[in-house]
């Protein structure tokens, strides 16, 4: 092999291994987590498996009818909205917009779900 291509070689094994070496540190700025407080699981794993638990829990709830009230979107937001603003997608360091622009992840979730506390949203529309 030639020494461009080893080069190349090296290149993609070391961008290969770049994410898992960053994988457990923290983000460089600060995220508003809202009220926080006890999730459904352990921060650490939540950072890595949420997207794996939603799906899985969204089709436990739509294709099979078997929804967990622990285990639930509105939860989450509930939770992680902004005390600011009661949003979880509004701003930079809202708490889902931070971590999914820090890892160039497209979130899709809000395209049909609401983004913003259900009591403030209640609050605000009350005729």
């Amino acid at each position: 092999m030639s020494v461009p291509g080893l080069r190349l070689l090296l290149l993609v094994l070391i961008s290969l291994c770049i994410p898992n070496v960053w994988a457990d540190q923290s983000l460089p700025y600060k995220i508003d987590i809202g009220r926080g407080g006890h999730c459904v699981r352990d921060p650490v794993w939540m950072r890595k498996n949420h997207m794996n638990l939603l799906i899985h829990q969204r089709d436990l709830t739509v294709r099979e009818g078997k929804p967990n009230k622990e285990i639930d979107l509105r939860n989450c937001v509930e939770c992680h909205a902004s005390t600011k603003d009661d949003s979880v997608i509004a701003r930079s360091d809202s708490f889902c917009v931070a971590c999914h622009r820090y890892e160039a992840v497209k979130i899709d979730c809000f395209e049909c779900h609401s983004g913003i506390r259900k009591s403030a949203w209640l609050q605000r529309n009350a005729k």
